[in-house]
């Protein structure tokens, strides 16, 4: 591929474009923004730092998609409302198309620019709001996850759109059923659509061996973990994810603080009542043959007709990306993880995900009223979501929409944990037992009982009929139905006992189906 070669009319230095479709290239020597203008180039400002992420992905980077070839030629970072920042890279393929790879929270949205289908009406972006369904011409239904109004910041490399440092990107990400994804930009000038779907490293052929690269010319390496000390109480603490964490709570002083690439500012003290975690944080464990480190903690509860249900969640940190959480309400145990807000769909009181119905459970309002740790989003205690949890035990899906100016929705789907799986996946003891049913926890099995009860049925009536006809005095059916009426008490019980189990699942629900209200 040819290179054309400018000079930055800031400093003069020489400035690559590796393609003829690149608006913007960065100088590596001064930071200026350098765009193609009708007279040559032009002086766009400079650009902030960037943030040094724990990115595996890296300006020179190539790759594989669809037995075609691309190079990963820079990257936007974004600034988001609700702080933190995220990575927009841009590959460029071997037959000239463009690629945008949006990096955020350990996961990869590839997305390509499309034409908007003339029979397609994209909703205004002040009338839109997340769970908002419409038709995307032969894309099918897709549902808005995210509405919202970030900034540009730093950036390097060659970039195919004109950027501009601190522009405002007024965007709405969108979700489809089987991992499509796709974005709005409401631009200035005019609607700009891009779809794509979620993809991973091995989707790409991209080695992970620059892993920790971050930011040009940065000497920093992928570690587990950063010692630092509390601003406030200058006790010590141990950020996990130091990159990607947004606010860390002392352990010592109860200060919550701000962190922006393991820099610790302090916020203010939580006066709330402590809350100590069953497993402690930093704790290192595995599920599903994946290695989870325990980062954060926190507190949360729905406050129904004056009184407070409490349940408290442990954020786990991937060691392949990405975030986790084990979630523990009423000494029951459950897995949770982040799932497509397009793979579901809501109906009055039922959901369905993976072709399954789920059928609500609760819905209200979850308050955060403790935290401790480290969390990717700025958590605050009296942060509110609205929630519905749906349930197919062993599995819940669990819809939360964000309340105030921020316009999101996240779902996830949690499965039953036993107390037994959780100790042995993270190393611990004696962890406490609930007597009660738990909301996910699996009903007893009845197949085989009344599988063996049939069968046994069976068997006694062609006995009977066997020795009525070898007999010459006949059979007592009394005795029969004696022994038929026996055989049924067990299991009898076993469905009794089923009902009980069900109707004691629900027992708190608004929405049970054995309600006699």
């Amino acid at each position: 591929m040819k290179k054309r070669v400018a000079n930055c009319p800031s400093c003069g230095g020489p400035v690559e474009f590796n393609s003829r479709s690149s608006f913007v290239a960065i100088c590596e020597f001064c930071q200026c923004v350098v765009a193609r203008g009708d007279r040559g180039v032009e002086d766009h400002g400079k650009v902030s730092d960037l943030v040094v992420t724990n990115t595996p992905l890296f300006r020179g980077a190539t790759g594989k998609l669809a037995n075609k070839n691309f190079e990963v030629t820079g990257r936007v970072q974004y600034q988001h409302p609700a702080g933190g920042v995220w990575d927009e890279w841009y590959l460029l393929f071997s037959n000239g198309k463009w690629g945008w790879l949006a990096e955020a929270e350990g996961r990869f949205f590839l997305t390509f620019e499309k034409r908007i289908p003339s029979s397609v009406e994209i909703p205004d972006f002040e009338s839109l709001e997340p769970g908002t369904r419409f038709k995307l011409g032969s894309k099918g239904d897709v549902a808005v996850r995210e509405v919202t109004t970030a900034i540009s910041n730093g950036a390097e490399g060659e970039i195919p759109w004109a950027f501009r440092v601190g522009a405002p990107h007024r965007f709405a990400d969108l979700e489809g059923q089987n991992n499509e994804f796709g974005t709005v930009e409401y631009a200035d000038d005019g609607l700009k659509l891009f779809l794509g779907r979620e993809v991973t490293l091995d989707d790409l052929k991209i080695d992970a061996g620059g892993w920790g690269a971050g930011a040009p010319g940065s000497d920093e390496i992928r570690v587990k973990a950063l010692s630092v000390s509390c601003p406030n109480c200058a006790g010590p603490l141990e950020l996990h994810a130091p990159d990607e964490t947004q606010r860390v709570c002392c352990p010592s002083c109860s200060s919550l603080l701000d962190c922006e690439s393991g820099n610790l500012s302090y916020l203010k003290t939580l006066k709330t009542r402590r809350v100590k975690p069953v497993i402690p944080l930093g704790t290192v464990g595995k599920l599903n043959d994946v290695e989870y480190t325990i980062i954060g903690f926190m507190e949360r509860f729905a406050r129904y007709q004056g009184v407070d249900y409490p349940w408290t969640e442990y954020l786990l940190k991937s060691s392949k990306g990405g975030f986790r959480w084990l979630v523990r309400t009423n000494k029951h145990w459950s897995f949770v993880k982040p799932v497509s807000v397009g793979a579901i769909t809501e109906g009055a009181r039922t959901a369905r995900y993976d072709h399954t119905s789920f059928r609500l459970y609760d819905s209200g309002k979850a308050t955060v009223r403790y935290v401790l740790g480290e969390f990717f989003w700025r958590v605050e205690v009296g942060e509110e979501t609205k929630t519905a949890d749906y349930i197919a035990p062993p599995r819940m899906v669990s819809v939360e929409r964000s309340m105030g100016d921020q316009k999101e929705m996240n779902v996830s789907v949690g499965e039953y944990l036993t107390v037994e799986e959780v100790e042995e996946a993270f190393g611990v003891k004696d962890l406490a037992r609930s007597w009660k049913v738990g909301t996910l926890q699996p009903a007893p099995v009845i197949s085989g009982v009344m599988v063996s009860w049939a069968a046994f049925a069976v068997l006694m009536v062609l006995l009977k009929t066997i020795f009525s006809v070898v007999l010459t005095d006949g059979v007592d059916f009394g005795f029969f139905l004696i022994m038929l009426v026996l055989m049924s008490v067990f299991p009898i019980g076993v469905l009794i006992h089923r009902y009980s189990f069900e109707v004691s699942r629900w027992q708190d629900s608004d929405y049970s189906p054995y309600s006699t209200e």
